[in-house]
């Protein structure tokens, strides 16, 4: 018995993280739910035992998948503990997530290595016969297709299946340097995990999807700008001439000059901005004019604003409570920022008929900080069936930002939420929203 009260506080041990799993763009709440489902149903099944019988528990995959999604760098994530159909046949992936910004599909493994059979048995299929439906599952799929699958051992792994799977697949072994071995707790104090993670092996596994390497064009890594037409630079080594919080915030960009265009990708800190970011920053809310609107009699608002009235009300509020510049300005500080052409069409379009003199000026300044690159979505997001959540536009504006793999930052959470329910992972960061005021 004494065993089960072990396995049961583990559940229990899980089901606490899950609660503290961010949610947002990192994990949407069907996927905490699915993590609920599956601990709560691991507890009910352990307290149904009475009698102190060997215990077969999934405990411990949970507490692994757990454990990776507690990590910093996996972002995106879109399922977890789900199969994926390939034809007739039905793969088990674990999660699908954005990983240091690259799609990947994540397999754990649980097992004592001991236990981990290469080429199978009688009484089950091996790791090999696994991999392979994995990876023709991932190679298949259109819209889900990672760059890579990552298979994640929580006990390590034999020194002879490690040798197969470098050996058959070309698998690196992941770094785990940045793994995180405790939690915080309140008051400041950590908690080091009750389980240790310690001996654990990440591999990952790169798709070969034209025979040798990984393509370039598939994943949007490792081309020169050179080899990517449409690639404008709005002005070289420009320095921001407006002051205050506008000013400060653009010279915390990273600009870029000629020398550097063909390292550009490979640096991995490009960030994608869509319409929406590109307001937020020059709008009057954001540069001072929030207090000013509070103070316009609500007839006056009413007049100029229409029906947003409200909504710019409630924007001007937040921007007092918390500033916008000081929200962004750890998202951009060090990046190098892209835009495609469509959102700078539409951008011009906007601050054309709705910017004031200010706002006008501002545009024209955060323009000169960014570059601009052809409309480029990448072939996962273009295999995703246009509707009126996943409309065209925006398909082009963060497919883009896939395909150049830059995070794209944008208040349109309705667009992130729809790509999400498709399974894909997406990397995005979440802005609070801002309107143009005439300002």
């Amino acid at each position: 018995m004494e065993e089960i009260e072990a396995v049961k506080q583990r559940c229990k041990g899980v089901i606490k993280r899950i609660e503290k799993l961010p949610s947002s763009t990192k994990i949407p709440e069907s996927c905490k739910k699915t993590l609920f489902k599956l601990a709560n149903s691991e507890l009910n099944y352990l307290s149904c035992l009475s009698s102190p019988i060997p215990v077969s528990s999934n405990i411990g995959h949970l507490e692994s998948v757990v454990y990776i999604l507690q990590q910093p760098f996996i972002t995106g994530v879109s399922r977890v503990c789900k199969s994926i159909k390939n034809g007739f046949k039905s793969v088990h992936v674990d999660i699908i997530c954005t990983l240091y910004k690259t799609p990947v599909w994540i397999i754990v493994s649980d097992r004592n290595p001991r236990y981990v059979s290469w080429d199978g048995s009688d009484k089950g299929k091996g790791l090999k016969l696994r991999v392979e439906e994995v990876l023709a599952a991932a190679v298949s799929s259109p819209s889900l297709k990672p760059c890579s699958v990552v298979l994640f051992f929580s006990n390590g792994v034999g020194e002879f299946v490690n040798d197969r799977l470098i050996g058959e697949y070309g698998a690196a072994e992941f770094n785990l340097s940045d793994f995180e071995f405790f939690e915080e707790v309140e008051d400041g104090w950590v908690n080091v995990l009750s389980r240790s993670f310690r001996d654990a092996c990440m591999l990952e596994i790169k798709l070969n999807f034209h025979g040798s390497a990984a393509s370039s064009s598939e994943c949007g890594v490792k081309r020169s700008i050179g080899d990517v037409p449409g690639f404008t630079l709005q002005e070289k080594n420009k320095k921001v001439s407006l002051g205050g919080a506008f000013g400060s915030l653009l010279s915390q960009m990273k600009f870029c000059c000629e020398v550097e265009l063909d390292n550009l990708l490979n640096e991995g800190n490009l960030i994608n901005f869509d319409t929406t970011a590109l307001i937020a920053l020059v709008s009057g809310i954001s540069n001072g004019c929030a207090e000013k609107i509070l103070a316009t009699p609500d007839i006056e608002l009413r007049q100029r604003f229409k029906g947003n009235t409200q909504f710019v009300i409630a924007q001007a509020l937040s921007e007092i409570q918390i500033p916008i510049d000081k929200e962004l300005g750890g998202v951009i500080a060090g990046k190098k920022g892209i835009i495609c052409e469509s959102v700078l069409s539409e951008f011009k379009e906007l601050v054309s008929m709705c910017g004031g003199p200010n706002e006008k000026l501002r545009a024209d300044e955060l323009l000169m900080c960014l570059m601009v690159v052809h409309d480029s979505p990448s072939v996962r997001m273009v295999g995703l069936p246009t509707t009126r959540k996943l409309a065209l536009k925006n398909k082009v504006v963060f497919g883009t930002g896939d395909h150049w793999r830059a995070p794209t930052l944008t208040a349109n959470m309705a667009f992130v939420r729809a790509v999400s329910q498709t399974g894909m992972s997406l990397c995005t960061i979440e802005h609070r929203p801002r309107a143009l005021t005439g300002d």
